[in-house]
């Protein structure tokens, strides 16, 4: 499993059925933009989307019309993409399913959701967070959350190889119950996400790295652009 991250909280996966894109944030997001990501490049079998906001919706519908691809969402939110002429697979908090790229498992977030159109915000129903297993290793997107005891059970029943924890603040969890969220989930691997994109979101991610590895986990931080080869 490759993991290449093109800031914010817009990650691409890589394994062997394929690439699978999750909150595919381009077009406006300054990290991606500058590390070169651009929506026409790619190709992706499916992509994840964890809630309706326009920093998380991205470009997803735009690539999924132009590539195939599948949009897996919680329900509402999936109809929403459907209707804005997307392929879609709806699921839902607590379900799980084998797809030909990877299995994948819906998991709370305590956030928001809702997609902006025009002057008025649609519903697009409970955000989420991901378990996602290709080739073998297990990658959990926590989405936009805040701190929340049952990451516990989440870490337990199933075994993490990396897990892509937001340490923004303000809107999500900061770097020290993000920290906190690693010592729970128990990663082999912790990635910082959602952070630095914007001036509501400057964070240093060195005192996650610190606080995490003091819980006993290790950090890698990807700088826009950039990949790990999770083995």
């Amino acid at each position: 499993m490759q993991v290449r991250f093109w800031g914010h909280a817009f990650v691409e996966v890589t394994g062997g059925h394929g690439t699978i894109l999750i909150d595919p944030f381009v077009t406006g997001n300054p990290l991606a933009e500058k590390a070169g990501a651009r929506p026409e490049q790619f190709r992706p079998r499916a992509i994840l989307l964890t809630h309706g906001h326009g920093d998380h919706l991205g470009d997803a519908v735009a690539i999924a019309k132009r590539s195939g691809a599948t949009i897996v969402a919680p329900y509402e939110l999936a109809m929403l993409c459907r209707a804005r002429g997307a392929s879609v697979h709806p699921m839902h908090i607590g379900g799980s399913r084998p797809f030909e790229w990877g299995w994948v498992k819906l998991t709370p977030a305590w956030h928001g959701s809702g997609a902006e159109e025009g002057d008025r915000v649609v519903y697009t129903g409970n955000p989420c967070g991901y378990l996602l297993r290709v080739d073998g290793k297990t990658l959990y997107h926590a989405g936009d959350t805040g701190l929340f005891g049952d990451m516990a059970l989440i870490g337990e029943r199933h075994p993490i190889d990396v897990a892509l924890l937001p340490i923004g603040d303000n809107f999500t969890m900061g770097p020290e119950d993000a920290a906190y969220a690693a010592r729970l989930l128990k990663p082999r691997l912790a990635v910082p996400i959602h952070y630095g994109t914007f001036d509501v979101l400057v964070q240093d991610p060195a005192p996650f790295v610190e606080a995490a590895r003091q819980q006993g986990v290790e950090v890698r931080v990807l700088q826009p652009g950039a990949s790990l080869q999770v083995a």
